[in-house]
């Protein structure tokens, strides 16, 4: 029996698609939005804008310090820096750049990260970073966005280009469902709303908002009504939209491509112990690293799906 999916979908794309698109309408809207990539324009698809902008675009070849440092001396300049590679090089390989050129000064520059997570596939445990969204939500000014679909991308790159400060924006590489409005408002630090509930709520992000969609008509089918927040924007984190669910449903599930360390899960445990201690159960890689493999392999593998975001939920629920 197919199952009773409050949003569906009719196309799959990848979100750096919608991160490329977004971008190059940007630039058209704005004549001081430039730029950077780290040798990967096809990857992140910067080509648009380059063809477009060439005098706007720079191909720093793989320095990625170096591309953070000219980021940081163009954002000085007035401009409105988008530097791209993948999110284990846009983090990992050059923290000390971002905390020290863009962060500290709070420098207008937007750090573009693609293939992160599992979903990355193939590549491999070297190119899976885990721990990015955990790093760059440590720094003081950064604000830290993980859009969930193609028209939420592009509705995120659009508004961090008209948004003041350091931002790193994620996305990957899968062709992932598109269900989401393709005439979305994207409010920074606004989560989403997406199904009303009253028996557990499933705060979800990136790619595992669509899991969370599945999921939540997995649990109506056993009478269980879930609530599913889309949390796109992990900093600065929407606490009052999440304790007004949970003070309502009484317990609640993080989901998320990310670490359970330093992810989600843990920026929104530190609410509900501050404010309103109540069951929270994880969705997240548990402390390890990945491995090869189709992007569908590895979420089921490592527990990130609507299987067991169900389940996770339902240990909620028993804990209330």
């Amino acid at each position: 029996m197919s199952l009773d999916l409050k949003f569906t979908y009719t196309e799959k794309k990848d979100t750096r698609s919608g991160f490329g698109d977004g971008f190059l309408e940007a630039g058209r809207k704005n004549p001081n939005v430039v730029g950077l990539c780290a040798d990967l324009i096809g990857s992140l698809k910067m080509g648009d804008f380059q063809k477009e902008f060439p005098d706007r675009f720079f191909q720093t070849g793989i320095a990625e310090a170096n591309m953070i440092g000219i980021s940081a001396g163009l954002a000085i300049g007035g401009k409105i820096p988008f530097a791209g590679t993948f999110a284990n090089f846009a983090t990992g390989r050059v923290y000390d750049q971002i905390r020290q050129s863009v962060a500290y000064s709070d420098k207008n520059v937007k750090i573009c990260a693609s293939h992160a997570g599992l979903t990355l596939g193939e590549d491999g445990a070297t190119h899976q970073i885990l721990e990015d969204l955990g790093m760059m939500k440590m720094l003081p000014h950064m604000t830290v966005i993980n859009p969930c679909d193609y028209n939420q991308t592009k509705a995120a790159t659009l508004a961090i280009a008209e948004y003041e400060g350091p931002v790193y924006l994620r996305f990957g590489r899968p062709s992932w469902p598109i269900f989401t409005p393709a005439d979305q408002k994207f409010e920074i630090g606004k989560a989403w709303k997406m199904i009303d509930g009253k028996d557990v709520t499933i705060f979800a992000t990136g790619h595992l908002v669509w899991e969370a969609v599945v999921a939540e008509a997995m649990l109506r089918e056993e009478g269980i009504h879930a609530e599913v927040i889309n949390i796109h924007t992990i900093k600065p984190l929407d606490e009052a939209a999440i304790l007004e669910s949970v003070k309502k449903t009484g317990c609640a599930v993080s989901a998320e491509e990310h670490q359970i360390n330093g992810g989600l899960g843990d920026s929104i445990a530190q609410v509900l112990s501050r404010h309103h201690p109540s069951p929270l159960e994880y969705v997240g890689v548990n402390d390890s690293f990945g491995e090869s493999g189709t992007p569908t392999e590895l979420l089921e593998k490592y527990g990130l799906n609507a299987e067991n975001i169900v389940k996770a939920a339902k240990r909620a629920l028993a804990r209330k």
